[in-house]
């Protein structure tokens, strides 16, 4: 079973400072207090093939996973992660992937977007449920915050 979840915020920001938040490991450092118990780098500097193994807090679905960067198009402004082990993969997912897009709307403004798109193992389609959007909504608000509240323009 394959599925493709989606949402945007809009932030009035230039495309350039959102990319810089959403395109590096600087997002990590700002969810991390709301969203997390801590998140490990485990390989890399925050290019194609960095791991990162994320840790929840107490109450999440799981306790830990790992993601492996796998995209960075720095003209598209498109980021992907891919989960690496553990965590969803345990629950018979082939494919855990968050994507995020800054689309330029404006000199002064632009389009966060997070995709989650998943594959899960036959048999094991009810776990679908499991996955939301409501986590990376969270982290689209928490972002659009700090980019306000830390604007170079």
């Amino acid at each position: 079973m394959h599925g493709v979840l989606s949402s945007e915020v809009t932030v009035d920001v230039p495309a350039s400072e959102a990319w810089d938040l959403y395109g590096t490991l600087k997002l990590m450092d700002v969810v991390i207090p709301e969203f997390f118990a801590s998140i490990d780098v485990l390989k890399g500097d925050g290019e194609v093939g960095t791991v990162l193994k994320l840790f929840f807090n107490p109450g999440a679905l799981f306790y830990a996973f790992e993601e492996t960067i796998v995209t960075i198009d720095e003209e598209k402004m498109i980021k992907e992660t891919d989960a690496s082990k553990g965590g969803y993969l345990d629950m018979g997912f082939n494919l855990y992937r968050i994507r995020y897009d800054v689309i330029p709307t404006g000199e002064k403004s632009c389009i966060t977007r997070v995709t989650v798109e998943y594959d899960l193992k036959e048999g094991w389609i009810s776990n679908a449920s499991h996955v939301s959007l409501v986590p990376f909504i969270g982290f689209l608000r928490v972002g659009s915050v700090y980019l306000l509240a830390n604007t170079q323009s």
